[in-house]
Parts: structure tokens; C-alpha cells; sequence
């Protein structure tokens, strides 16, 4: 009869434990997207205890390490309709562009959570309230993502993600020399590029002259430029840098801009640019490097 026990009681534990097993279980996009929509819903709500958060989450909020619910959790007061999400199910990243109420006015929120086992691990934000701390500032044509960012490509135009990585490191590189015609940036006819709301470069822009071409256009020359990968959405084929432009970037030589970047990439080309971005005192951490 004991032979039997060993067997029995594996039986009961797994009865006794499915949130357990589904703990374990591989989080997928809608998973990933989920946990977007808790945090958001938790920040607007001020409610931290509302996440499920692993022991040791690190949370930042422009660089800065912090508790979960300081900082924009404690004057959060709504959403508005503007929501990108960058969804990486291989590395199980969760990442965000959104707009949300400030005591009533609108904020760009940058968002990126790592999951774990169906926690979120780590918390890495960026909160931009004005021209003064964005350059640009544009927030209420923000209304909704744009159709070039949701489009989802034919599988059989994505490119591999090593491959879309190369592609979109190419748009830093051509900053770090100047030219993107030097760089080989592979921009498409139809690519735009999207700052903090603003459109900077495409067909349509008239911001100054020379920015509807966006290869061609005259960009600085930032030797100290940095990027890493945050995230890559391999289903819908976009790269999401996170970039320190460094000395030159702003006009205050103490200062850089640090600039969140997405690259809508298939058919081996750049096709949009979506950024927001927060200048920052020169050479900080950013937390996670």
C-alpha cells in the first residue's frame, strides 16, 4: 500500500497548487499585454498592491531607483486614449508608450516591465510633463497609435530578429557620424519619425527644411552616442532602443538627451520611427546598464 503514497501525494499537490503551476506557465503576448493594462490600471488607481510583483522588483522613474508607488503613483490621475505597446516574448518584456493624466494634464509615460514566472521583475519608466524636460512637446497629438506602428507585416516580409536588430542599429550609427546616407540607414519611401509627438522627418514634415527627406536630411554629428536593445516585437517587427545621444545633443553642455526609440522593420527596411524622450544630466546611469 505505501507504494502508492508517493504517487498520491503528487496527485493532491498538484490539485492543491494551480496558481502554482500557472505561475510557471510561459507568458505570452496577450499575457505580456495583460500586464501592461494591470500596471496602468494600478499607476491611475494608485494601487501598487495590485500587481503582482516579484520579491526583488527594481523600479526606476527617469533613471532614479525607487519604491513601487513613488514618484508618478502618487499624482497619477487617468489615461488617455494614446497606448503603443513593443511586446517581446522571448525575453518576456512588456514595453509602452503612453499618455496619462498628471492632476489633469497629460504626461508621456515611457513603460517597460520584465516578467518572470508571471511577476514583473523589473519596472523601468520615464516621465516627460514639458518642453523644458522633452525639447519637444507635443503631447495632444497624441491621440491614438499610429497605423504605421500597428500594422502587423506578412510574416514572410519580417526579418529575423538578429537580422531588424542590425537594421535599427544603423539609425543610431548614422548619428554617431553624422549622416545616415553614410550609415546606409535602409529607410523605406514612405518612412516618418515621430519625437515626443512631433512629426520630424517624412513626406509631410515641415518642421524645418529638409525633413521630408529623412535620409538625406542634416542630424547631428553625436561621437558619444549610446544604444542598447530594450525590447524586439517580433511579430510586429519593430526594434526598441534605448539611446543616450551624449555631448551635443543639447545645448547645455552638462546635459544629453535620452531618447526611447522604436523601428517599425520589415521587407529589410525602416519604415517608422516613433521616440520620446527626456534630457538628462550628462553621463547618468541610467539604472540598467
Amino acid at each position: 500500500m505505501t507504494r502508492y503514497i508517493p504517487a498520491l501525494l503528487v496527485a493532491i499537490a498538484a490539485i492543491a497548487s494551480p496558481a502554482r503551476a500557472n505561475a510557471q506557465a510561459p507568458c505570452d503576448r496577450a499575457c505580456l499585454i495583460g500586464f501592461i493594462s494591470q500596471y496602468v490600471g494600478a499607476l491611475v488607481a494608485r494601487d501598487s498592491s495590485k500587481l503582482a510583483l516579484a520579491p526583488r522588483v527594481k523600479f526606476t522613474e527617469d533613471t532614479k531607483v525607487m519604491k513601487v508607488g513613488e514618484g508618478l503613483w502618487q499624482t497619477a490621475s487617468g489615461l488617455r486614449g494614446y497606448r503603443q505597446d513593443i511586446i517581446d516574448v522571448r525575453q518576456g518584456v512588456a514595453g509602452a508608450y503612453l499618455v496619462v493624466e498628471e492632476k489633469g494634464s497629460p504626461v508621456e509615460l515611457v513603460l517597460r516591465l520584465r516578467i518572470v514566472n508571471r511577476r514583473i521583475t523589473e519596472i523601468e519608466t520615464v516621465v516627460v510633463r514639458s518642453a523644458a524636460e522633452g525639447m519637444i512637446f507635443a503631447v495632444d497629438q497624441l491621440k491614438a497609435a499610429n497605423p504605421a506602428m500597428t500594422l502587423r507585416p506578412a510574416p514572410s516580409s519580417l526579418n529575423t530578429r538578429e537580422a531588424a536588430i542590425r537594421i535599427a542599429m544603423t539609425y543610431p550609427e548614422g548619428l554617431r557620424i553624422g549622416s545616415f546616407v553614410k550609415a546606409n540607414t535602409p529607410f523605406a519611401p514612405d518612412a516618418y519619425r515621430f519625437e515626443n509627438g512631433r512629426l520630424m522627418a517624412g513626406k509631410e514634415c515641415t518642421f524645418i527644411p529638409g525633413c521630408n527627406d529623412i535620409k538625406e536630411q542634416r542630424i547631428p554629428t553625436l561621437a558619444e552616442i549610446t544604444a542598447r536593445v530594450a525590447a524586439v516585437d517580433e511579430d510586429m517587427g519593430i526594434v526598441w532602443l534605448r539611446m543616450d545621444f551624449g555631448r551635443g545633443s543639447v545645448k547645455d553642455p552638462e546635459s544629453s538627451l535620452t531618447v526611447w526609440e522604436a523601428f517599425k522593420i520589415y521587407g529589410a527596411e525602416i519604415h517608422a520611427v516613433e521616440a520620446f524622450m527626456e534630457v538628462m544630466p550628462r553621463g547618468a546611469s541610467s539604472g540598467w546598464d
